[in-house]
């Protein structure tokens, strides 16, 4: 699951070693948490489809969507594990990890993502949920820790947005 990002990773890594070499290298450590943390470096989201749902139209729009709107989006393809989710989201050091589910196994799916994701150390990534999800659960989906629960005929520009406003702080 190979992104775009890897092959930009040598040539900033060339850059820090050069500045390393001029300076100290707790300069070059603190320069290069300044520039990969700061807020102008593209947002990384992972789309996933989870389980064994085949339809995978919706998130291929929304993955061309935030791309389109300047993030870097890592697609995983159809009928993941959650375990393999959370490993992809931990390689990908992403900001944010998006769930399109429309079989209706939300209600396995998503606790076993956030079990994981907490095992992992990855609280502060907010998961995101779209697809089929009645209205009667998207409270218990919040309260279990979802972030945002998108439904059919929400808006590209309300996922864009809500990513680009909710963007997490990070810290090396």
């Amino acid at each position: 699951m190979a992104s775009l990002a890897l092959r930009r990773i040598p040539r900033e890594v060339a850059i820090v070693q050069r500045f390393a070499r001029a300076q100290s290298n707790a300069l070059a450590v603190r320069w290069w948490a300044t520039v990969a943390m700061s807020s102008s470096a593209p947002i990384r989201v992972l789309v996933a489809k989870p389980g064994l749902d085949g339809h995978d139209r919706g998130a291929k729009i929304i993955a061309r969507a935030l791309s389109d709107a300047g993030m870097e989006v890592i697609y995983t393809g159809l009928r993941r594990t959650p375990d393999q989710i959370v490993k992809a989201a931990l390689e990908e050091d992403v900001e944010f990890i998006g769930l399109s589910i429309l079989s209706g196994a939300h209600s396995v799916l998503v606790p076993r993502i956030l079990e994981r994701m907490k095992a992992a150390g990855m609280d502060d990534v907010p998961l995101l949920l779209g697809g089929i999800i009645p209205d009667d659960e998207v409270a218990e989906l919040k309260s279990l820790g979802v972030a945002e629960v998108f439904t059919p005929g929400t808006s590209l520009s309300r996922i864009v947005d809500y990513i680009r406003e909710n963007r997490p702080r990070r810290t090396l």
